[in-house]
């Protein structure tokens, strides 16, 4: 016998031979389930035994004196005072592997696609350090999504991460799904949190499809599950894409929403007593944020890119959550309803949209077009109104003439079909052409 199995032999041994403890349900007001006569630490998991025989997991979120405040992972139904609870010694661990590739899992990390039976999987925290800041590799090679809008004007690097900021209806899964069919990404993690649960197959059948799910790992918590599963099914989606970068790949992570995400850990914390703050947001939902944000990123070995969706309310971009995003994001994208109701998709405010590490993934001939064609777009909108009401004389700006002259092929370059992807230098090309800078010589400085 090797000494490893030997030690696994003697944990095992002494595991079996520990003393099982089970406590009892003491009381339980509206999603907050207290325990007591059971030792754990916050997020440890416990079990509950209901009369009927079933038994469900639930997380320890407040310690109160000798009790345990938890939250269940699922519905309370059945739950009764003084039902044996016992404590499982740690987190629920999730389970990672290549193996997952192409499957669609809930917020604990099970299959739900009726799928074959998972195999060579591992048992790993749920719970790891992000990138070490001094160790991070910089954000210098650009990431290719597919979209011309993105990549011409808000360019991604590998390692970045990219806030989609835009109210209800407004194309965000839409855009969601030409990036995952675009991305140039080795592997796609997607987090679909707080969904309507009848959005989820139409977005993984219509919008992704067979071939991008393949190399996608989904994990899904609708809009009815618990809170507590809405928030772990976002921890599981990063550790799932964090196993697959310290294997060397480039992945990219799609969250949607991380408002939803943030909903839920308010009814977490309310319940568990915390104080309200900033519009009913508790101060955990602030700290938290940046634990699930900072996982992200590139690494020694392997990079993760993050798009988060974020839903404000009310259309408002400055609203807490969208505040406290944009300040750990390393850029914005934000989507307009004007132009989503013109018919413009994807509907990308470019002018209101910022990438941080442009200067780093993008060239000096391609930020120079780029500059040039938000010139453009500036002069067109500044010049809006009076063009409107005919009081504009063609020939008082030159900038706004040319604007107004190359508006239908500006638009139709932003323009794309949901189905359609173009690659990242065949975008500058097209920008290239519609600017009239063949050569680097013609390039507006």
């Amino acid at each position: 016998m090797t000494a490893l199995a030997a030690e696994s032999l003697r944990q095992s041994l002494r595991a079996a031979a520990r003393p099982r403890r089970v406590g009892r349900v003491a009381r339980l007001v509206g999603l907050r389930l207290e325990v007591e006569g059971v030792e754990a630490a916050v997020s440890d998991a416990v079990l509950v035994e209901r009369q009927d025989g079933t038994v469900l997991p639930a997380e320890v979120v407040a310690l109160e004196g000798a009790r345990l405040a938890c939250m269940p992972f699922g519905p309370l139904k059945g739950v009764r005072f003084g039902d044996p609870v016992e404590a499982l010694g740690g987190p629920l661990p999730v389970s990672v592997g290549r193996s997952l590739l192409g499957r669609v899992l809930d917020g604990l990390g099970q299959p739900i696609d009726n799928g074959p039976r998972l195999f060579d999987l591992e048992a790993v925290p749920i719970d790891a350090d992000p990138p070490h800041p001094l160790r991070r590799e910089m954000v210098r090679t650009p990431l290719a999504l597919g979209v011309r809008a993105l990549d011409t004007l808000v360019p991604c690097g590998k390692g970045q991460r990219l806030g989609i900021f835009a109210g209800s209806g407004v194309g965000k899964s839409s855009l969601l799904s030409m990036i995952t069919r675009g991305t140039a990404a080795d592997v796609c993690v997607l987090a679909l949190i707080g969904e309507r649960g009848r959005e989820v197959a139409e977005f993984l059948q219509r919008d992704l499809g067979a071939e991008s799910l393949a190399r996608s790992v989904v994990v899904v918590a609708t809009s009815d599950q618990p809170a507590l599963i809405r928030i772990r099914a976002s921890f599981s989606a990063i550790r799932i894409a964090e196993w697959f970068r310290d294997q060397g790949a480039d992945v990219l992570l799609l969250m949607d929403s991380l408002t939803r995400f943030a909903m839920a850990q308010r009814e977490v914390a309310l319940s568990a007593g915390e104080p309200p703050a900033t519009r009913g947001y508790p101060p955990s939902v602030f700290s938290l944020l940046p634990r699930l944000l900072e996982r992200a990123g590139a690494a020694e070995r392997g990079s993760i890119t993050g798009l988060y969706t974020v839903l404000v309310e009310g259309d408002d971009m400055n609203e807490p959550i969208a505040d406290a995003a944009r300040s750990i994001l390393d850029g914005h994208l934000v989507l307009s309803r004007r132009l989503a109701t013109a018919g413009h998709f994807p509907s990308v405010e470019v002018l209101e949209s910022v990438s941080r590490v442009e200067p780093a993934v993008a060239t000096a001939k391609e930020r120079s077009l780029a500059r040039e064609l938000r010139r453009l777009l500036a002069a067109e909108r500044d010049a809006r109104d009076l063009v409107d009401v005919g009081a504009y004389v063609a020939g008082t700006n030159p900038l706004v003439d040319r604007a107004l002259c190359l508006k239908d092929a500006i638009t139709s370059f932003l323009r794309q079909e949901l189905t359609e992807t173009t690659a990242r230098d065949a975008a500058f090309a097209e920008l290239s052409t519609l600017l009239g800078a063949g050569d680097e010589e013609a390039v507006p400085r």
